[in-house]
């Protein structure tokens, strides 16, 4: 048994060791930084006490950057997984036809989140407005966050399908047999028999794109740069220019902490209470 034990944790320990070194150490390591008024370069350290987490609360970038966050995360974990489910109860019989669909719905997943920026950017500029003469979102305070939102959701709908496929063939054919002789409709044989056997996919799904939409920087840097008039900075932007664009990384990790805390306990309360739910579908 305890042989057994050293075995499971050996394959453990790799990702275990990575997690330390590059999150869990700086992390513990930035901690102190964020009580000082630190600009990440000089050796004059001046301790400031908890200002800088008082002033992020007042500043009104934080709270713009927040929830253009909040927006972003909402939009893409919503509709990706609408979108994924959708898809998925559409094409999750095994077939020659329905595998070439799940291929090319699955294939903007492949793309870096840099490329899908630029992808869609192009888009909107050149087909949006070139073509149908629609105006970039992307140039629009309004609705620059929905836009974004959107290339995310066109990417990640496909991995979120595979995921919802891969539930749906799980479940087992005498569920639904048995729903075909209580004289079950469509609606009812998805709302009583798929939707409760795919609830730890669902928890999966929307814990794991809500920290993707929280952390998100990628496609706002590429897309915007945080534009027009800072509509579009999220919280890891304004951390990243804290830390090398303004100098003061004293109050970029003080942010920083207070986004991974939050980020933590808002995955675990919405995991928390999706597994809660499973039980009770």
């Amino acid at each position: 048994m305890k042989k057994k034990s050293i075995v499971e944790f050996s394959f453990l320990f790799p990702a275990l060791a990575l997690f330390i070194l590059f999150v869990l150490y700086p992390f513990i390591e930035g901690i102190p930084i964020s009580f000082t008024n630190w600009d990440g370069l000089s050796d004059n350290v001046k301790y400031v006490g908890f200002r800088n987490y008082v002033r992020m609360f007042s500043d009104r970038h934080f709270v713009n950057a927040t929830s253009n966050t909040l927006i972003f995360m909402v939009i893409e974990v919503v509709f990706s997984n609408l979108l994924g489910l959708f898809f998925a109860l559409l094409i999750a019989k095994p077939s020659r036809s329905n595998n070439i669909i799940r291929t090319m719905i699955f294939t903007p997943f492949c793309l870096s989140l840099l490329l899908s920026a630029y992808v869609w950017k192009y888009i909107y500029s050149d087909f949006f407005y070139g073509v149908l003469g629609i105006p970039s979102p992307l140039g629009d305070k309004k609705w620059v966050m929905a836009g974004l939102a959107n290339i995310a959701v066109w990417r990640d709908a496909g991995y979120c399908m595979v995921v919802y496929i891969a539930a749906i063939q799980g479940i087992s054919k005498e569920y639904y047999e048995v729903g075909d002789i209580e004289g079950c409709n469509i609606i009812q044989r998805f709302r009583y028999i798929t939707l409760p056997m795919i609830g730890p996919a669902i928890t999966a799904n929307v814990t794991l794109l809500l920290s993707w939409g929280m952390k998100v920087f990628d496609y706002p840097m590429a897309a915007t740069s945080g534009g027009p008039g800072r509509s579009s900075e999220t919280v890891a932007m304004l951390i990243y220019g804290n830390l090398f664009t303004y100098f003061k990384a004293g109050y970029g990790q003080a942010i920083a902490i207070v986004f991974t805390i939050s980020i933590f306990l808002l995955s675990f309360i919405v995991s928390y209470n999706l597994r809660k739910r499973e039980v009770e579908l």
